[in-house]
């Protein structure tokens, strides 16, 4: 509606930016505005992710910090590599480490020689000099990395006032979605965005700041007012989602913790049914009893589906028995936030050198597949012919084969670079000449065995049963991949369709799309289990939220003091997991759990007494249910057996 108020006001669609967290968000922000304001409106909005916005910048302005246009964008596992060879270790738990504090860092806006001098100990000391030399490869290989895509637009305006100026100027009013969500950089990006004009809305919810461990921070909420005294604060109170009792456990929960900006919420909805508590014996029955439910809910309540059904917990380590549960009653489930097949290490290792093959103008394949498994072929060696490429405007690949090459690089460095570029020019040739799933097959193991990528997996994981489950996962994208050249047999109607066979290049083509054909299943008629972190934004008819004890929900490990920031974080997760529900919703706690290997007493969290459930809780009667739900298949028997005895005398 904002966006629509807009374009009446006179604001050109091209001069509105719409930024949010999530590229779906994003795409359901884009969807509505062009159910709003017509298609043609909506196209030149400038709807996108932080990160996204980012990347629009460094492409128009990353010039001005020796960024050239196509640079390239590192995932997480490129950063992890380069992370190993900046600290000289082939330890994957310490470079996820640094990994993670070096992430921390930049969001706080921190440069490598700021976070040394910051540093308390000597585990940041050794993260902080690891950085810097991990910001020099970065550099060398004209690369960024996810963070990089906020603190680098950021230095770039803070710095140059013309590219300042021309982006102010692009984007004359600026919206902001989830806006407790946004970290200090965010922040300062934003500051420099709308400059001293500040046309901007910020939508947040200081109750549902819950990312403060990856460097979100509620006091940008508080800044605000002060950033911006001119600001003016409108309370969304109504709630659209929820019905009254769940909304008033929600708001008692909430309660407790100060508040930056008053509001609660009501609905229209009516009470509903009241929130149920369940006390189970230990995670066995606890798992039980939610299966019990979705199928009590599906057999009372008409048109339900299983994907109306969320199972919501603190900690991934849960989801486990519940996934027994579900497999026993052969109920359909998926695990959201879980880790795709095609987002493993080795599987995009290999896409990389798939890419390379049908495009060798794809700089980031290009380093995926000559730094995998490594070949004698250094970060400096690769940072001058970046440089190279850089200058002669052609792509890294290109630039290999220039004659005057021998002008950026010792004779060595090239004769290295020719054997590897000459090895994917044969590769390629073979691809696009081999046919059949067995052929295919013989040739993708003959690359694998080539490359050596069996042993560099060994090499990289201290357990071999772990680097075996890796090579595992590569055996199984050499079958997928052959049988896709073998051709397709499917059928439909009753008539049998056979695809025609493929070479491997022209599978490599498509992989991409194959790949996200491969993973949609959104829509898919499944209960889903998630984290509490993980389901913010969404929603479902009926939530059951998981082990709701004191260690679980407030989560807090043996060695770790529950201070007052934590216990608040804590509480807005819970009233996130609470707000996920729409007209039912279970909360649940142990009498027993497990702790290590240890079964230990269960204590209830101290947040259900502060959802004052006695005010309108029903505490479920597993006898009670159980015996509805045999009344139930007892009558549905009796109408079975009733209706084959009609049918069986109408036949007579």
């Amino acid at each position: 509606m904002k966006i629509a108020r807009l374009l009446q006001a006179g604001y050109a669609a091209k001069n509105i930016g719409a930024i949010t967290f999530t590229n779906k968000a994003s795409q359901e922000m884009r969807e509505r505005a062009r159910d709003l304001v017509g298609p043609r409106a909506a196209k030149d909005l400038v709807i996108s992710t932080f990160h996204s916005l980012g990347v629009r910048i460094l492409r128009s302005e990353g010039h001005l910090v020796g960024l050239k246009e196509q640079f390239s964008i590192l995932d997480s596992d490129d950063v992890l590599g380069l992370l190993r060879d900046a600290g000289g270790t082939t330890d994957a738990k310490q470079a996820r480490s640094w990994q993670w504090t070096i992430s921390l860092w930049k969001n706080q806006g921190l440069t490598a020689k700021q976070a040394l001098l910051a540093a308390k100990d000597e585990d940041e000391r050794a993260a902080a000099v690891v950085m810097e030399r991990y910001q020099e490869r970065l550099a060398a290989y004209q690369s960024v990395d996810f963070d990089d895509l906020i603190s680098l637009p950021l230095r770039l305006l803070q710095q140059f006032p013309e590219a300042r100026g021309k982006w102010q100027d692009t984007l004359r009013y600026v919206l902001v979605d989830e806006y407790q969500d946004t970290n200090a950089v965010q922040y300062d990006l934003l500051k420099q965005l709308v400059g001293e004009r500040a046309h901007f809305t910020a939508v947040g919810d200081d109750d549902q700041s819950i990312y403060g461990w990856r460097g979100a921070t509620i006091e940008n909420l508080k800044r605000l007012p002060t950033d911006f005294p001119n600001l003016k604060v409108i309370p969304l109170e109504q709630n659209y989602r929820s019905t009254g009792a769940i909304l008033r456990a929600a708001n008692n929960v909430i309660a407790v913790n100060p508040k930056i900006f008053e509001k609660k919420l009501w609905s229209e909805f009516g009470d509903g049914e009241p929130v149920a508590l369940i006390e189970s014996d230990g995670e066995e029955h606890e798992a039980e009893r939610a299966v019990a439910r979705i199928q009590a809910i599906r057999a009372n309540a008409g048109a339900v589906q299983f994907k109306d059904f969320a199972i919501l917990y603190r900690a991934n380590h849960q989801a486990r028995v519940f996934e027994q549960a579900l497999r026993r009653a052969e109920i359909p489930y998926k695990v959201s936030g879980g880790q795709s097949f095609f987002d493993k290490a080795e599987i995009k290792d290999l896409c990389g050198w798939l890419r390379l093959l049908v495009n060798p103008d794809d700089d980031p394949a290009f380093l995926r597949a000559v730094t995998t498994p490594k070949r004698g072929i250094g970060h400096q060696t690769l940072g001058s012919l970046s440089q190279f490429a850089g200058r002669w405007k052609c792509s890294m690949y290109e630039a290999l084969f220039a004659e005057s090459l021998s002008t950026a690089l010792s004779s060595r460095a090239i004769a290295g670079l020719h054997e590897f570029g000459r090895y994917v020019n044969e590769l390629e040739y073979r691809a696009r000449n081999t046919s059949g799933d067995k052929e295919a097959k013989a040739l993708l193991m003959e690359w694998l065995k080539d490359i050596g990528y069996e042993q560099h997996l060994m090499e990289q994981e201290e357990n071999e049963k772990v680097g075996a489950a890796r090579w595992g996962n590569v055996l199984d994208f050499v079958d997928w991949v052959a049988k896709r050249c073998g051709g397709q047999i499917s059928q439909e109607g009753g008539i049998t369709f056979e695809e025609p066979t493929q070479t491997v290049l022209e599978v490599a083509q498509t992989i991409s799309v194959i790949l996200s054909l491969a993973e949609r299943g959104d829509e898919q008629d499944q209960v889903v289990l998630t984290t509490l972190h993980a389901s913010k934004g969404l929603e479902w008819p009926h939530v059951f939220l998981a082990g709701v004890n004191e260690g679980l929900l407030p989560f807090k490990s043996d060695d770790e003091e529950m201070t007052a920031n934590r216990l608040e974080e804590e509480r807005r997760l819970m009233y996130v997991g609470i707000t996920r529900a729409r007209s039912t919703l279970a909360v649940s706690t142990l009498r027993r759990r497990k702790k290590s290997r240890e079964t230990v007493m269960g204590v209830p969290s101290r947040f259900i007494a502060e959802m004052k459930l006695h005010e309108n809780t029903v505490k479920e009667d597993p006898r009670e249910k159980l015996r509805k739900l045999r009344e139930q298949f007892a009558a549905k028997g009796a109408a079975t057996t009733a209706a084959q005895q009609e049918a069986q005398k109408s036949r007579n």
